[in-house]
Protein backbone atom coordinates (compact mmCIF):
# COMPACT_ATOMS: atom_id res chain seq x y z
CA UNK A 1 0.00 0.00 0.00
CA UNK A 2 1.76 3.46 -0.91
CA UNK A 3 2.11 5.91 1.74
CA UNK A 4 0.74 9.47 1.79
CA UNK A 5 1.92 12.84 4.01
CA UNK A 6 -0.83 13.95 6.38
CA UNK A 7 -0.52 17.55 7.61
CA UNK A 8 -3.32 17.89 10.83
CA UNK A 9 -3.03 21.66 11.62
CA UNK A 10 -4.58 24.61 12.38
CA UNK A 11 -6.50 26.57 15.61
CA UNK A 12 -9.06 24.49 16.33
CA UNK A 13 -9.01 21.56 18.77
CA UNK A 14 -8.80 17.83 17.40
CA UNK A 15 -5.25 17.62 15.45
CA UNK A 16 -3.94 15.05 18.08
CA UNK A 17 -7.26 13.44 18.70
CA UNK A 18 -7.56 12.96 14.74
CA UNK A 19 -3.88 11.31 14.18
CA UNK A 20 -4.27 9.31 17.33
CA UNK A 21 -7.88 7.68 15.86
CA UNK A 22 -6.23 7.23 12.83
CA UNK A 23 -3.88 5.15 14.83
CA UNK A 24 -5.99 3.16 16.42
CA UNK A 25 -7.71 2.46 13.35
CA UNK A 26 -4.56 1.16 11.38
CA UNK A 27 -3.96 -0.95 14.91
CA UNK A 28 -7.24 -2.67 14.24
CA UNK A 29 -6.35 -3.23 10.66
CA UNK A 30 -2.88 -4.93 11.59
CA UNK A 31 -0.67 -2.19 11.36
CA UNK A 32 2.17 -0.96 13.43
CA UNK A 33 2.24 2.55 14.17
CA UNK A 34 5.20 4.87 15.50
CA UNK A 35 4.11 8.30 17.70
CA UNK A 36 6.97 10.82 18.14
CA UNK A 37 5.45 13.47 20.54
CA UNK A 38 7.36 16.88 20.49
CA UNK A 39 7.57 18.76 23.35
CA UNK A 40 5.08 17.12 25.39
CA UNK A 41 6.29 14.70 28.24
CA UNK A 42 4.55 13.08 30.49
CA UNK A 43 1.81 10.17 31.16
CA UNK A 44 -1.18 11.92 29.40
CA UNK A 45 -4.26 9.60 28.90
CA UNK A 46 -3.40 9.10 25.42
CA UNK A 47 -0.56 7.51 26.87
CA UNK A 48 -2.70 5.38 29.07
CA UNK A 49 -4.49 4.09 26.67
CA UNK A 50 -1.91 3.51 23.58
CA UNK A 51 -0.50 1.86 26.12
CA UNK A 52 -3.16 -1.12 25.43
CA UNK A 53 -2.02 -1.63 21.70
CA UNK A 54 1.86 -1.27 22.67
CA UNK A 55 1.84 -4.81 20.37
CA UNK A 56 1.23 -2.21 17.48
CA UNK A 57 1.80 0.80 18.64
CA UNK A 58 4.69 2.52 20.29
CA UNK A 59 5.23 5.92 21.37
CA UNK A 60 8.32 7.96 22.16
CA UNK A 61 8.14 11.38 24.17
CA UNK A 62 10.74 14.17 22.89
CA UNK A 63 10.02 16.87 25.15
CA UNK A 64 10.80 18.00 28.41
CA UNK A 65 7.35 19.17 28.44
CA UNK A 66 7.25 22.55 29.12
CA UNK A 67 5.67 25.36 26.77
CA UNK A 68 8.59 27.00 25.06
CA UNK A 69 7.76 30.79 24.30
CA UNK A 70 10.71 32.01 23.96
CA UNK A 71 14.25 31.28 22.39
CA UNK A 72 14.51 28.09 23.53
CA UNK A 73 17.12 26.09 25.76
CA UNK A 74 19.69 24.07 24.15
CA UNK A 75 18.36 21.14 25.60
CA UNK A 76 14.83 21.38 24.38
CA UNK A 77 16.70 21.80 21.39
CA UNK A 78 18.79 18.97 21.49
CA UNK A 79 15.91 16.49 22.94
CA UNK A 80 13.83 17.73 19.44
CA UNK A 81 16.53 16.66 16.74
CA UNK A 82 17.02 13.75 19.09
CA UNK A 83 13.83 12.97 18.09
CA UNK A 84 13.88 13.38 14.70
CA UNK A 85 16.95 11.69 14.28
CA UNK A 86 15.39 8.75 15.91
CA UNK A 87 12.52 8.78 13.39
CA UNK A 88 14.90 8.85 10.70
CA UNK A 89 16.50 5.73 11.94
CA UNK A 90 13.29 4.41 12.44
CA UNK A 91 11.84 4.92 8.84
CA UNK A 92 15.06 3.53 7.92
CA UNK A 93 14.58 -0.06 9.70
CA UNK A 94 10.98 -0.33 7.71
CA UNK A 95 9.51 -2.02 11.02
CA UNK A 96 6.44 0.82 10.73
CA UNK A 97 3.86 1.71 8.28
CA UNK A 98 2.67 4.50 10.14
CA UNK A 99 4.37 7.35 11.63
CA UNK A 100 3.12 10.00 13.79
CA UNK A 101 5.06 13.50 14.40
CA UNK A 102 3.05 15.12 16.70
CA UNK A 103 3.39 18.89 17.13
CA UNK A 104 6.21 19.32 15.19
CA UNK A 105 4.63 21.47 13.31
CA UNK A 106 5.49 23.84 16.83
CA UNK A 107 8.48 22.41 17.61
CA UNK A 108 9.79 24.50 14.20
CA UNK A 109 7.60 27.24 15.26
CA UNK A 110 9.17 27.04 18.37
CA UNK A 111 12.55 26.52 16.96
CA UNK A 112 13.93 23.14 18.35
CA UNK A 113 14.40 22.30 14.49
CA UNK A 114 13.93 23.92 10.99
CA UNK A 115 11.21 23.10 8.62
CA UNK A 116 14.20 22.18 6.59
CA UNK A 117 14.60 19.33 8.85
CA UNK A 118 11.29 18.12 8.59
CA UNK A 119 11.33 18.55 5.33
CA UNK A 120 14.60 15.89 5.10
CA UNK A 121 12.44 13.38 7.41
CA UNK A 122 9.63 13.55 4.58
CA UNK A 123 11.94 13.34 1.51
CA UNK A 124 13.78 9.98 3.43
CA UNK A 125 10.44 8.32 3.78
CA UNK A 126 9.72 5.12 2.35
CA UNK A 127 7.51 4.91 -0.35
CA UNK A 128 4.56 2.78 1.64
CA UNK A 129 5.16 4.50 4.85
CA UNK A 130 2.18 7.06 5.90
CA UNK A 131 3.78 9.82 7.96
CA UNK A 132 1.22 12.22 9.86
CA UNK A 133 2.50 15.75 11.11
CA UNK A 134 0.37 17.65 13.54
CA UNK A 135 0.60 20.87 14.87
CA UNK A 136 -1.04 24.77 14.77
CA UNK A 137 1.08 26.73 11.98
CA UNK A 138 2.11 24.27 9.69
CA UNK A 139 4.99 25.68 7.78
CA UNK A 140 4.45 27.02 3.68
CA UNK A 141 7.38 24.28 2.94
CA UNK A 142 5.34 21.39 4.63
CA UNK A 143 1.69 22.33 3.26
CA UNK A 144 3.38 22.31 -0.20
CA UNK A 145 4.92 18.86 -0.05
CA UNK A 146 2.18 17.10 1.99
CA UNK A 147 -0.10 14.81 0.29
CA UNK A 148 -3.46 15.67 2.42
CA UNK A 149 -3.60 18.94 4.24
CA UNK A 150 -6.56 19.33 7.15
CA UNK A 151 -6.58 22.79 8.64
CA UNK A 152 -9.05 22.85 12.37
CA UNK A 153 -10.53 25.74 12.60
CA UNK A 154 -12.33 26.94 16.10
CA UNK A 155 -16.06 27.84 15.35
CA UNK A 156 -16.98 27.76 19.43
CA UNK A 157 -14.86 25.94 22.40
CA UNK A 158 -16.24 26.10 25.75
CA UNK A 159 -12.63 27.33 26.81
CA UNK A 160 -13.47 30.65 25.84
CA UNK A 161 -16.38 30.06 28.77
CA UNK A 162 -13.12 29.27 30.76
CA UNK A 163 -13.69 25.69 30.95
CA UNK A 164 -10.13 24.05 31.43
CA UNK A 165 -8.90 20.96 29.95
CA UNK A 166 -10.54 18.13 30.97
CA UNK A 167 -8.78 14.88 31.74
CA UNK A 168 -9.46 11.74 29.25
CA UNK A 169 -11.54 15.00 27.00
CA UNK A 170 -8.61 17.34 26.65
CA UNK A 171 -5.47 15.75 28.59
Amino acid sequence: MRGYVQVYTGDGKGKTTAALGLAIRAAGAGLKIFIAQFIKRGDYSEIKSLKRFSDLITVEQFGLGRFVQVTPPKVDIDVARKGLETVKKIMEKGEYNIIILEEANVAINYGLFSDTNLLDIINAKPLDVELIITGRNAAPSIIDIADLVTEMKPIKHYYKEGVEARVGIEK
